[in-house]
């Protein structure tokens, strides 16, 4: 049994906002896409809504999810565009600088979870989800309780780096049940869809996918949610990063010129939605030799300390071009799980535990000043 857009509408029309005018009435929905089943849109807001219209999208998505004909429902909000002029609330002045939008600390969090940081690159291909993966894993060494939310909706790597398939399965309270290996929990739109499928989705139709992951996940008690961001720096990164609370960033770059200008897109990024950047991992620093034992800075070296000293965020740390990081990934045992006394898991071990200082510390911490002498 198919439902159409109409009968959807006709449904939504109870959910009432603040000034009165039904949810249809408002303009702030997104085309609807109802498909075997599955019915997917989100609503429109201003970033400085998100709590007040948190209750509305609970409200409609249970009203969608009731209907006959409708096995799933995914609604989101979004702010990839502005709201219209009629239905957009006015954004509260304060202090801070110009345009400044409001800090991310006021987004509804996620029960049980301490800390939600992000893992993100400016550009792909920088070895962002390798690092992701084994930085849950190295906080996770830590005795910490560690999730991983696999938000690369186009590329979705965190099924394969765990070695993880199957299907979640819903419980109780109808939310998703995490995979779970090496003592992290892994949700990713890897698991909902076949391998090879393509996801050609629009901003709207990614943020309910997202939305879903984040607060429609039984994530249970975690000290850090790591997110693996999707590379760069477009709709979708800005509207999670404005929606979501995160405590901070790790950017994640190659050491050679073109890839330091897009981690430098990714700094601004966060920084102008209001996001700590906890710091900035220099991957594939150098190669080593396994037969001679040479080293060659093959995409340069130092980059991405330069650049975190230029930026004023701290520097992580480095990790190698390793055939074994790159075999271990494959195969799904990734290094810090199955070596962790190797020379690569200590590497990302030292780089979890300067992420979790930080993070205990309160937020980004900053270089100690230069002297200069004139």
């Amino acid at each position: 049994m198919s439902i159409s857009s109409e009968e959807i509408l006709r449904a939504l029309a109870s959910v009432k906002l603040a000034d009165g005018r039904s949810l249809p009435e408002s303009g702030r929905l997104t085309q609807i896409s109802a498909e075997d089943g599955k019915v997917i849109f989100s609503i429109q807001i201003d970033p400085s809504e998100v709590n007040i219209m948190e209750s509305v999208r609970a409200q409609a998505e249970n009203i969608v999810k009731a209907l006959p004909g409708v096995s799933r429902a995914l609604v989101g909000l979004t702010a990839d565009k502005p709201a219209s002029a009629a239905s957009a609330a006015p954004t509260p002045l304060r202090s801070g600088p110009k345009n400044q939008p409001a800090a991310t600390s006021k987004n509804p969090g996620v029960p049980g979870v301490k800390h939600i940081i992000a893992v993100a690159s400016g550009t792909g291909g920088v070895g962002k989800s390798t690092t992701s993966c084994n930085l849950a894993l190295g906080l996770a060494a830590m005795g910490l309780k560690v999730g991983m939310m696999d938000a690369d909706i186009y590329g979705p790597s965190q099924p394969k780096l765990f070695g993880l398939s199957g299907k979640p399965r819903v419980n109780e309270q109808r939310k998703l049940e995490p995979m779970e290996r090496y003592g992290v929990k892994v949700m990713s739109i890897g698991f909902l869809v076949e391998e090879d499928t393509a996801m050609i989705w629009r901003g709207p139709m990614v943020m309910s996918a997202l939305t879903q992951m984040l607060r429609e996940v039984s994530w249970g008690e975690l000290d850090v949610l790591v997110v693996d961001m999707p590379p760069g720096t477009g709709d979708a990164q800005l509207t999670m990063a404005q929606q979501t609370p995160l405590a901070g960033a790790v950017i994640i770059s190659t050491p050679q010129d073109l890839a330091l200008i897009d981690a430098r897109r990714g700094v601004a990024m966060f920084r102008k939605v209001s996001v700590p950047v906890l710091g900035i991992v220099e991957n594939m620093a150098n190669f080593c030799c396994p037969n001679c034992g040479h080293v060659s800075p093959i995409f340069g070296h130092g980059g991405a300390r330069a650049e975190a000293e230029k930026t004023g965020v701290q520097f992580l740390g480095e990790i190698p071009l390793h055939m074994d990081i790159r075999a271990t990934s494959d195969e799904g045992r990734p290094v810090v799980a199955t070596n962790p006394e190797g020379p690569h898991a200590k590497a990302y071990v030292a780089i979890a535990k300067r992420v979790w200082e930080t993070l205990e510390a309160g937020g980004a911490s900053k270089p100690a000043p230069r002297i200069v002498i004139e």
